[in-house]
Parts: C-alpha cells; structure tokens; sequence
C-alpha cells in the first residue's frame, strides 16, 4: 500500500504567499497599455497587460519561477513576456509586486 500523506516539511513548501500590487507597478502596467493603445493596437494592449498581470498572480506560488536580479541588482525578478520583467520583492509569505521593465530600459527609469 502506498502512503500518500505529505510530511509537515513538505506541506510547508507548498505555502501560498500573499501578492502585493504596488501603485508603482499598476501605474507601469497603465502606461505600457496605453502606450500600445496609442499605437493602434488595442485588443493588443489588453493581451498584453492581461498576460503580464495574469504571470504575477501565479507568484502565489513560491515555486512558480523567478531569478534573483540581473537588470536589478539586489531585487527578484520575474520574466512575465519576452520584453517585460516585473520586479519583485519577496520575503517569506509575501511577493511585493514593484514594477515592470521593458527590457531594453535601464532602471531606475524616468517617466
């Protein structure tokens, strides 16, 4: 017979953690849309925003991938589309969603 019970080590790797929209990451996540909206592609732009935002809420996983930063030294990152990076802060129960970066910008970057 087998034992399919989850030992109390393995249960806790599978933790969700809470995700956190900052304003900062809405706002970057807006002018992308609008950016693409202003370039005629609408139904584009809402694809777009849909499937980057749509790639954080499986943050709640702590085992979806993301990379320690190589665009941003010292923060977590998660590559949400070829172009886009979200950076991430993370700690033991929370991902703290910062911004998203096109991947050609350098950051900090201005508005």
């Amino acid at each position: 017979m087998v034992d399919y019970s989850c030992s109390e080590t393995t249960a806790a790797q599978f933790t969700m953690k809470q995700v956190k929209r900052t304003q900062t990451y809405l706002d970057d996540l807006n002018a992308i849309e609008a950016h693409i909206i202003a370039r005629g592609d609408p139904q584009g732009a809402a694809d777009l925003w849909l499937q980057i935002d749509g790639q954080v809420d499986l943050l709640t996983d702590p085992n979806h991938p993301r990379r320690k930063g190589l665009v941003v030294p010292g923060a977590i990152e998660l590559v949400a589309h070829p172009n886009y990076l979200v950076i991430l802060d993370e700690d033991a129960t929370t991902v703290t969603v910062l911004n998203v970066l096109h991947v050609k910008r350098k950051f900090p970057h201005n508005r």
